[in-house]
């Protein structure tokens, strides 16, 4: 995945680089802060030099804490915790005992004990490197949920992904063993000119869907371009007893759906309303705006539902309840889908999903 150089990175995506950022920016505010705060309450300038070193040690004692804070990020909280503290302790005493020692050597005349100096030094650095410690432990906690986070999203992707891939591969022998066996049968019946032709279409047909990847997807009017070559295949079995038409509205004709989603729709109602019915039938495929959504609806003249139910079945059982089950994965709720049969005969399925004309793997990348 490219980064766009233009395009704003979050902060912590270098952690390296937004440690050193945090800990040059903290530690020079602490000093502005501390400055300032001094030079408000009639401190001379001199003033600055214990408040910069006191800065420099900080900021060199906090390197060696993280350092050490590192180490302990993978240990029990009871080490964890245990060393922090004594790590904070010492650190704070270490800090305390250099200021102490430059402003007893800054203020010789002064009557301060060095006790009672080293003490109020010793508060201010607890109180500070305790903060330090509790916002680093912080951030670190912050970026461990967010990157399990991440990749909790990667694994749901992943295996969303697997479940469409299993899904689109389910229709290839589907569709292969509906075909295959157009194709014996005109072998069997000496129609090897019609066969050959069949096979040659069928070629055609699958170099065509296998383009895409399994968890692909498509406008709809590439869909239907498949679907009429599919059609082609199935023409030449059953001539003018497959009557389809196609009705596309130009304004849903980018929308974006699952690869090979209507094939299934169209196959069952050549097998259940054109294949039992010595005239034939026809099949009708709509699609048209609905609102924000696209509205899809196949349909066929057969016998309708009841009958259907009736048939002898060879289907291996990945029709309906495949695409179902493909909506739900690309679509989740935002999708309906209703099977039912017309009035006066006739079949009919109808979709409706959100009209998304943009990919959603180039928009992802």
């Amino acid at each position: 995945m490219s980064v766009n150089p233009l395009q704003p990175q979050p902060f912590f995506a270098d952690k390296n680089r937004a440690f050193w950022n945090l800990q040059s920016l903290g530690w020079l505010g602490t000093f502005v802060l501390r400055g300032a705060s001094g030079v408000a309450n009639g401190q001379e300038l001199s003033f600055l030099v214990p408040v910069l070193i006191s800065t420099v040690s900080g900021y060199s004692v906090t390197l060696l804490m993280a350092v050490i804070f590192r180490s302990l990020l993978t240990q029990r909280p009871i080490i964890t915790w245990g060393v922090s503290i004594i790590a904070v302790i010492a650190s704070a005493a270490l800090c305390a005992f250099i200021d102490a020692w430059v402003f007893a050597t800054q203020n010789q005349s002064s009557a301060t004990a060095g006790l009672q100096l080293f003490l109020g030094a010793f508060y201010l650095a607890v109180t500070l490197l305790g903060a330090w410690s509790a916002l680093y432990y912080a951030i670190n906690f912050f970026l461990t949920v967010e990157e399990q986070a991440d990749q909790l999203q990667k694994l749901e992707l992943q295996a969303s992904n697997a479940q469409l891939a299993m899904l689109r591969y389910q229709l290839n022998p589907h569709f292969l063993f509906n075909t295959l066996n157009s194709i014996s049968t005109l072998v069997l019946l000496k129609q090897t000119d019609r066969a050959n032709a069949m096979l040659s279409r069928l070629s055609s047909f699958l170099r065509y869907t296998l383009i895409n990847e399994p968890t692909a997807q498509v406008t709809l009017e590439q869909e239907v371009e498949t679907l009429k070559l599919y059609l082609e295949i199935e023409k030449m079995r059953f001539e003018d007893r497959l009557r389809p038409t196609f009705s596309i509205d130009p304004a849903v004709a980018n929308a974006r759906l699952p690869s090979l989603l209507l094939q299934p729709l169209v196959e069952n109602a050549i097998k259940y309303a054109v294949t039992p019915k010595e005239e034939g039938a026809e099949i009708s495929v709509v699609a048209q705006p609905a609102g924000e959504n696209v509205r899809i609806v196949v349909s066929d003249t057969g016998p309708g539902l009841n009958d259907i139910v009736a048939l002898p079945s060879l289907s291996t059982g990945v029709g309906l309840a495949n695409i179902r089950d493909r909506l739900f994965q690309a679509y989740g709720e935002r999708h309906s889908f209703e099977a039912r049969s017309t009035p006066g005969g006739g079949f009919s399925v109808t979709i409706e999903m959100p009209l998304i004309t943009e990919d959603p793997m180039k928009v992802a990348a």
